[in-house]
C-alpha cells in the first residue's frame, strides 16, 4: 500500500517540516497554485500550494473540482489565513479525471433535494460527511456499549415466516416465476412450491428471535437492518431502516428503562467526544437554516445544547394514564391546536403530543409507561389491572419517540389468550410459545432506530438524509 497520511492526523499531529503524502480529492484550485483538498477524514480541508511556475501546464489544467489527485511535499506553517499548516508540493499525480462540465458537485450550496438525486456523490459535501462520520461513531458506540456490559451480539434473520409487529406491511420474499405463479385447486398462491415452502418475508424486527437468545445466553442485542411495506413518504419513515434490539433475560420493565437511558446517554455522549468537529458544524448549519424561519419556528435549543440537554437531565418517567390527564388539560388541547385532540384514556399518542410532553411541560426527555394493551402488541406482559401492559417508550425534544420497549409476557397461559383475542395463529409461532413452556422466566427488551437516533444526533430534518442509500415508495435507485 503507498504510503499517505490522511488530512485529519496530518492537521492534529501539530508537525510541520516533514516530508507527506496526501491523497483526496480536489474541492478548489484558484490562482493555479492552490488547491483546497479533502480525503474525507474530517470537513477541514488541506491547502496544498503548487509551484505553478515549474508545473506542467497540462498537469494544472487536469486539477478540476472532483478530481482525485496525489501530494507530495513538505508540511509547512501555512503564511495564509485560514489553515494552520500547508503542503507545500513537490510533485502532483492526477489520479482520477473530473469533467469541471459535467461535475454536478460545484463549490456552492446545494439543496438537499439535489443531493438525494445524486446520492452516490453527495458524501463528498460536507454535510454529508459529517453526517456519516457521526453515523459510523454512533454505530460504533452502540458496539461497545453492549461488549462492555457483557451483551452478546446475536445475528437473527433477514428472511423469516413471522411478523413480529402485526402490522402486515412485510416485503415478500420468493423465487417464483412472478409471471406464472403456482396455485392451488382453489386459486390460491401454493407457496409450497416456493423456495422456502412457505410464504416467507423480509424481517420487520429481530426481537421474537432475539427472545430465543435470551432465553439461553441472558443478554443478547441485534443491530441488523429491518424492512417494512407500508407506503409512507414522510420524513420520519423508510422501507428499510436498521434497529438495535436487546433483550435481556431477569429485567423488569424498570430494568429495560434504565438500560435504555443509559444507553442513550452513553451513544450522546461518545458522538460528542469522538466527532466534536462535525457536529458544531451541523449546529452551525441548522442555525443557518433556521434564519429563514419564523421565530416561533425555530429551536429554542440548538443542537449541541439540545444534546448536552439528555445528557445533563434525568429522564422523566410517568405512566400514559398519567401522560393523558397532562395532555387533556393542556392549552393547546384546550384551544383546539393539537392536530389530533386528546378525547381521553385510550387515545394512540401522536408525534405532537410526544413533542409537547418532552419540550413544553417536562423540558426533558421523558419515558411513558404502562400503555392500554388495545394500542401496543401482543407480546407485552399484561398488568394487574387488566387494562395496561409494561410497554415503555422514551420520548426526546425534536423527534418524539426514540425507543419503544416492554417486559415481555412469559406466562404461557396469558399469552397464549391474548394471541387468540387478536387472530394470531398459535401454529405459526410455536417455537416462541415453547420458550414460556421450558424455563420461562421474566424478560424484557426494547427497539431503537438507529436512523432516528442518527437524526437526533445530528440534527437533520429528514431521515432519508441519514442513511446512505434511502429506500422508500418508488425509489432504490443506486
Amino acid at each position: 500500500m503507498s504510503t499517505r497520511t490522511k488530512i485529519k492526523a496530518l492537521l492534529e499531529s501539530g508537525k510541520t517540516d516533514i516530508d507527506v503524502t496526501v491523497k483526496g480529492w480536489v474541492r478548489t484550485f484558484r490562482n493555479n497554485q492552490f488547491i483546497a483538498l479533502n480525503d474525507g477524514s474530517t470537513n477541514s480541508n488541506l491547502q496544498i500550494v503548487v509551484d505553478f511556475e515549474n508545473t506542467d501546464p497540462a498537469l494544472l489544467k487536469r486539477i478540476t473540482t472532483g478530481a482525485a489527485i496525489s501530494a507530495t511535499g513538505k508540511l509547512v506553517a501555512s503564511l495564509g489565513k485560514g489553515q494552520s499548516v500547508d503542503v507545500k508540493a513537490t510533485h502532483i499525480e492526477i489520479l482520477g479525471d473530473s469533467d469541471p462540465e459535467k461535475y454536478p458537485l460545484q463549490p456552492k450550496k446545494h439543496s438537499l433535494e439535489f443531493l438525494r438525486e445524486i446520492a452516490h456523490l453527495r458524501f463528498r459535501t460536507n454535510t454529508f460527511g459529517a453526517i456519516f462520520r457521526v453515523r459510523n461513531t454512533l454505530s460504533f458506540a452502540i458496539h461497545t456499549f453492549f461488549q462492555e456490559r457483557g451483551f452478546v451480539y446475536l445475528h437473527t434473520p433477514v428472511i423469516t415466516q413471522s411478523d413480529a409487529e402485526g402490522a402486515g406491511e412485510a416485503f415478500h420474499v420468493t423465487n417464483f416465476d412472478l409471471t406464472n405463479v403456482p396455485r392451488t385447486d382453489t386459486g390460491e398462491v401454493d407457496y409450497k412450491q416456493d423456495f422456502f415452502g412457505k410464504s416467507t418475508n423480509l424481517t420487520v424486527s429481530g426481537q421474537l428471535e432475539g427472545e430465543l437468545g435470551a432465553m439461553a445466553l441472558s443478554d443478547i442485542y441485534t443491530f441488523g437492518p429491518t424492512f417494512r411495506a407500508e407506503n409512507s413518504n414522510t420524513t420520519r419513515h423508510l422501507a428499510e431502516f436498521w434497529m438495535i434490539e436487546p433483550e435481556m433475560a431477569f429485567y423488569n420493565l424498570k430494568d429495560n428503562a434504565d438500560l435504555a437511558e443509559d444507553l442513550l446517554k452513553y451513544v450522546i455522549r461518545y458522538a460528542l467526544d469522538k466527532n466534536k468537529e462535525d457536529i458544531e458544524f451541523l449546529t452551525q448549519r441548522l442555525l443557518d437554516e433556521e434564519k429563514q424561519k419564523p421565530q416561533q419556528d425555530r429551536s429554542e435549543l440548538n443542537l449541541l445544547e439540545k444534546l448536552q440537554f439528555c445528557l445533563d437531565n434525568e429522564f422523566e418517567r410517568l405512566t400514559y394514564t398519567e401522560a393523558i390527564e397532562i395532555l387533556k388539560e393542556s392549552t393547546p388541547n384546550k384551544k383546539k391546536k393539537f392536530q389530533y385532540l386528546i378525547e381521553g384514556w385510550g387515545t394512540d399518542l401522536q408525534s405532537e403530543h410526544e413533542r409537547y410532553l418532552v419540550e413544553k411541560h417536562f423540558k426533558k426527555p421523558v419515558i411513558l409507561t404502562d400503555y392500554p394493551k388495545e394500542i401496543k402488541s401482543f407480546y407485552m406482559r399484561q398488568n394487574d389491572d387488566g387494562k395496561t401492559v409494561a410497554a415503555m417508550d422514551i420520548l426526546f425534544p425534536g423527534i418524539g419517540e426514540i425507543v419503544g420497549g416492554s417486559q415481555r409476557e412469559e406466562r404461557l397461559d396469558k399469552l397464549e389468550q391474548r394471541m387468540d383475542e387478536i387472530g394470531i395463529p398459535k401454529d405459526e409461532l410455536w417455537w416462541y410459545l415453547d420458550t414460556r413452556r421450558f424455563g420461562g422466566c421474566q424478560h424484557a427488551g426494547f427497539g431503537l432506530g438507529f436512523e432516528r437516533l442518527v437524526l437526533f444526533v445530528t440534527g437533520m430534518g429528514n431521515i432519508r438524509d441519514v442513511i446512505p442509500f434511502p429506500r422508500f415508495p418508488k425509489n432504490a435507485e443506486f
